[in-house]
């Protein structure tokens, strides 16, 4: 069969998808060749996991058709896919914590001995064989609890694997990983190709687009504006064909004028939630009109300090003052009416409650203040008033302030956190990877809005995996490693090469304008 003649391993063709309010995909066609690895890019709300859920089986098409190896199917349920050899990871994992891993791949299709005795020795043998085949090196007896979010998501592409899955849909799948656990996925997603695996890989990620794929397919507001070969792209083209303007993919910012300490912190010592030492002595300040970045791999104290600096988690010892006031374990309400916002990591666990509507989110923690509260009653009004004014201003796209958080997609959850906090007139933000999960056009937004903050002489505290963010917004970079500050740099001294080798636990000694801060 020559070039012209192969047929696409998947073709969707024509699919409508409609919700109350929104037209999530609009007659969009999408085709997946054979051993690709294809991209499928768009802002958050564009329609890409919208039309996977719909190759999944989740969700019906309103019209359209799917052809699988050039055949028409019908795909009514997941069980559906999975018997078309189609696989989905999604992008919040859906595993048992106190299970093992070999546990939670054979949840539903457990082997028997005898047709009655659970054989896990068969499902331990089985795990191992298929992890090693793919190299995804997976132990198959450790339990999901216990193991690296990065290796989470490799226990959810097995599971896929071992249900018999030649088409792979990785639903953003590097929005909760580390540099490093990219890298690793990269090698995974190559070697599952070599297998002759076809993936489609969702992201908003301009980057690893160019990274790793072959083609790829953008999507803006549910309709396919570009479907191109990736060599023959640009990061540039893509942001423009997202968005549909031109995007600053750095923002511009002058010289930082910063003032007093708005945030010192002193010697400050934190358990983690087994008990053991998380932060180690950490000292370190946060300026008013500044920009203070903290740059390290995930899992070296970072978010033990900003538990402990914003009340949801008692410090052992040590000190944390707000412009001179004490507020070393103050509750966060406490925190709050003092001038300190928070833009948490885990939006789900601690920045929404999925089962509030948008609006009664807005105003989670000033709902007791007017407008929102008048004689202990609620203005709903004034609530969805408000709601509508920020869901416009921050472009988070929703069919109304009435809908639950948990309908929304995972980077417009993001939004209406970063908009609730950023509107509240702070002195102190703690941005705790602010941009996860968001797209270049809404990242963008947001750097924007942190600079504006820093500009209007506020202090901001950035926390951040993503060294580029680090890099384009702080004015000092502090590097944590294992529970420490190895050092602070001013932001014109500071390299990606530097910075990766002090994440690596390299002290970084005084310099002309560095800062020790070891042992402050």
């Amino acid at each position: 069969m020559t070039e012209s003649q192969r047929v696409p391993v998947l073709e969707m063709k024509g699919i409508t998808k409609r919700f109350p309010g929104v037209l999530a995909n609009d007659e969009v066609d999408f085709t997946l060749e054979n051993g690709e690895i294809h991209a499928l890019l768009g802002e958050n709300g564009a329609g890409k996991s919208t039309l996977m859920k719909i190759l999944y089986g989740l969700y019906q098409a309103d019209s359209g058709t799917i052809c699988v190896n050039g055949q028409e199917v019908q795909i009514r349920e997941p069980n559906d896919a999975l018997r078309l050899g189609i696989g989905m990871v999604h992008q919040h994992f859906m595993l048992v914590q106190r299970f093992t891993v070999a546990e939670s791949l054979v949840l539903g299709a457990e082997p028997r001995r005898r047709g009655i005795f659970l054989d896990m020795d068969t499902a331990v043998a089985k795990v191992k064989e298929v992890s090693e085949q793919y190299g995804l090196a997976i132990d198959p007896t450790a339990r999901i609890m216990d193991i690296s979010v990065g290796m989470q998501q490799r226990v959810e592409i097995l599971k896929a694997l071992l249900r018999g899955a030649d088409i792979l849909v990785l639903d953003e799948p590097t929005a909760v990983l580390t540099p490093q656990e990219v890298s690793e996925l990269f090698v995974i997603m190559r070697n599952l190709k070599a297998r002759g695996k076809s993936i489609i890989f969702i992201t908003h990620k301009l980057k690893e687009v160019m990274a790793i794929s072959e083609h790829v397919t953008v999507i803006r507001r549910g309709k396919v504006v570009g479907a191109l070969d990736t060599v023959a792209t640009s990061v540039d083209e893509l942001a423009t064909l997202m968005v549909g303007r031109d995007v600053e993919l750095v923002v511009e910012k002058g010289p930082a004028d910063p003032g007093d300490d708005v945030l010192a912190v002193e010697d400050l010592q934190v358990l983690d939630a087994r008990r053991l030492p998380a932060v180690r002595g950490v000292s370190l300040s946060v300026r008013s009109g500044e920009i203070v970045g903290i740059a390290g791999v995930d899992g070296n104290g970072q978010s033990e300090l900003v538990e402990a600096i914003t009340g949801m988690r008692r410090s052992i010892a040590g000190k944390v003052t707000l412009a001179g006031r004490d507020v070393t374990n103050r509750e966060p309400r406490k925190l709050f009416e003092l001038g300190v916002v928070h833009i948490p990591a885990d939006r789900q666990r601690h920045g929404l409650v999925l089962d509030f509507t948008v609006a009664e989110n807005m105003v989670l923690q000033t709902y007791y203040r007017p407008p929102f509260s008048t004689k202990s009653r609620l203005n709903w009004e004034a609530i969805r008033r408000e709601a509508r004014r920020l869901i416009e201003q921050f472009d988070i796209r929703t069919p109304g302030e009435d809908v639950s958080a948990s309908s929304l997609s995972g980077g417009n959850q993001q939004k209406v956190i970063v908009a609730r906090e950023l509107s509240r007139h702070p002195e102190l933000v703690v941005a705790a990877q602010p941009t996860r999960g968001l797209d270049v056009g809404a990242i963008e937004f947001v750097h924007q809005k942190l600079v504006e903050a820093r500009d209007a002489g506020k202090a901001v505290l950035l926390v951040s995996l993503e060294l580029d963010e680090i890099l384009a917004l702080s004015d000092r970079i502090a590097v944590m490693y294992e529970g420490e500050i190895v050092g602070v740099l001013d932001r014109e001294e500071a390299t990606e090469e530097l910075l990766g080798l002090m994440m690596a636990g390299a002290s970084r000694g005084p310099g002309p304008k560095a800062q020790e801060v070891v042992g402050k």
